[in-house]
């Protein structure tokens, strides 16, 4: 089957639903198509507890202070220009979402109720409870319902992209310019692979944190931005930089790792070790409130030192009926596994959590193939560095979209004719392959990037991984020239591109920096 539309996003978090909202409003002529691999609300955005940093009130903070907050996590490796760009549009963004009908927390007096987090010097986290994703990603799916020119596609999962190389073969060289004409996408619920053409394509697939055997990411974060991008021969950077959340609750056997939230210490929380000693000031300055990359460092030094899985957060001290108004979630958590936070430690450790490298854009969200734009975390803009910046993600996937919208009203719709793009042929000839290869396949890819490619790092490390990586590389393309397809096959896939993609990146890296850390270059 081969569907035509004018803007097709893969991606249902708040990059894609902005996206779509956007194009469907400022081209009311215009048909987008979102597709996405699961249910509609289910992505990394509907996950995040946070909120977004925008400095709102210019009597009490400044872009100024946002701005250097934001180069200093990034350690040296954030792009000026991008931070400036971001942080100055941050007040236009939330108020686009407090008119989308977006509700964030305030105080008695009315005032918005900011929050602090790691490494910001203000208090500037707009934020809803412990759930501003899921606020965000309701509120956002409820506008996306009411505009006629959008279709939605629930348990669609996009392939690969369709440039030239699928329209021309062979006559194409792998250094001709490119550009995206949609991709191929799996019907999951009718196994069928239908082709959808489009003049622009959005992706906004989301993070990647299934590489690791402990992560807040959903089942749904497998890489398949970075690996559509990768074979379609897009610009990738900085994917050696993985963002480790230093507070993930240690459940052993949950999965995904419920995220106890950084404002837990921003709202005055302490970390101890498993002899509830507190420890951060032997590591930083500014204590608890240590940007991620160098929390996440000082709690697994201490894991290694006292021989345990986790430490602790003590959150004793806190005024109990406060913590509970501004945490129910993470209050309500703590409960059902008889937590009592009034006398109880909570148990903690570290979880793979985000990917500040990615597909390479600009400030308008264009990537290095034509018409293909890519926004949220599949993206590597400039503005994150070495470490992102605490709440700083679901901004720069608003600021983005819109610009990338912006970018295609300014430049105009693209007037010309799209080729005929042939149809997805079928080449499999095992319709009995057993699932349990890829679900060993799939631990292994964990158990290797959790072993060799965690937090610490080492040269031989990444070496083992890199060839342990390629032999389940070759089974995996050996599987998918001749298997029927499958979404956990197509995860795989793009789960070992990801990982061999973190690993090669890691090996080019000769420093220290951020989210990456070699015991080689200490």
């Amino acid at each position: 089957m081969k569907i035509k539309s004018d803007f097709l996003v893969i991606g249902s978090g708040i990059a894609g639903l902005s996206f779509a909202i956007k194009t469907a409003q400022k081209f009311p002529d215009k048909k987008i198509h979102i597709i996405t691999k699961g249910s509609k609300e289910e992505s990394n955005t509907k996950y995040a507890q946070g909120g977004i940093a925008t400095v709102y009130d210019l009597t009490r903070d400044s872009y100024e202070s946002h701005i250097q907050d934001t180069l200093i996590a990034g350690d040296g490796l954030c792009n000026p220009e991008v931070v400036e760009m971001v942080v100055k549009q941050a007040t236009q963004r939330l108020d686009e979402l407090l008119r989308w009908g977006v509700s964030f927390d305030k105080k008695q007096n009315g005032e918005f109720d900011l929050g602090k987090e790691g490494g910001h010097s203000k208090n500037r986290i707009f934020h809803h409870k412990d759930i501003t994703g899921y606020e965000i990603e309701k509120s956002l799916l409820k506008i996306v319902a009411k505009l006629p020119n959008i279709e939605f596609f629930d348990f669609h999962y996009a392939i690969d992209l369709i440039t030239e190389h699928q329209v021309y073969g062979d006559l194409i060289s792998l250094e001709d310019d490119k550009t995206v004409f949609g991709a191929y996408v799996l019907d999951e619920k009718n196994n069928e692979v239908k082709t959808f053409v489009a003049k622009y394509t959005m992706l906004a697939t989301g993070g990647s944190g299934q590489v690791y055997e402990t992560t807040t990411n959903p089942f749904v974060a497998t890489g398949d931005g970075i690996g559509m991008a990768y074979r379609a021969k897009a610009r990738l950077d900085d994917m050696e930089f993985i963002q480790f959340h230093p507070t993930a609750l240690y459940n052993p056997g949950e999965s995904p790792a419920f995220l106890i939230s950084e404002a837990v210490r921003g709202f005055g929380a302490f970390l101890r070790n498993t002899n509830s000693e507190r420890f951060m000031y032997k590591y930083d300055k500014r204590l608890e409130l240590a940007p991620r990359d160098i929390v996440a460092r000082s709690i697994d030094t201490e894991m290694k030192l006292h021989g345990s899985k986790h430490v602790f957060l003590d959150v004793r001290h806190l005024n109990y009926n406060d913590f509970v108004n501004h945490f129910p979630n993470i209050t309500e958590k703590c409960k059902s596994l008889n937590i009592d936070i009034r006398k109880d430690l909570i148990p903690v450790a570290p979880a793979a959590h985000y990917m500040m490298g990615g597909i390479t854009v600009d400030k308008h969200g264009r990537t290095s193939i034509k018409n293909l734009y890519a926004s949220g975390e599949v993206t590597r803009t400039g503005l994150h560095g070495a470490n992102r910046l605490a709440s700083n993600s679901l901004l720069e996937a608003l600021v983005f979209s819109h610009n990338a919208v912006e970018d295609i009203a300014t430049n105009g719709f693209d007037p010309s004719k799209l080729p005929p793009i042939p149809q997805w042929i079928d080449t499999s000839t095992d319709r009995t392959m057993e699932k349990i290869l890829i679900t060993h396949d799939r631990n292994e890819v964990k158990t290797i990037m959790s072993n060799y490619v965690g937090i610490v790092r080492s040269n031989e490390r990444l070496l083992r991984a890199l060839r342990r990586l390629y032999v389940l590389y070759q089974d995996n393309k050996r599987l998918y020239d001749h298997a029927e397809l499958t979404t956990e096959l197509l995860e795989l896939r793009n789960l070992i591109t990801t990982a061999y993609l973190i690993v090669e990146f890691s090996r080019k890296r000769k420093e220290n920096k951020g989210g990456f850390y070699s015991l080689d270059y200490r």
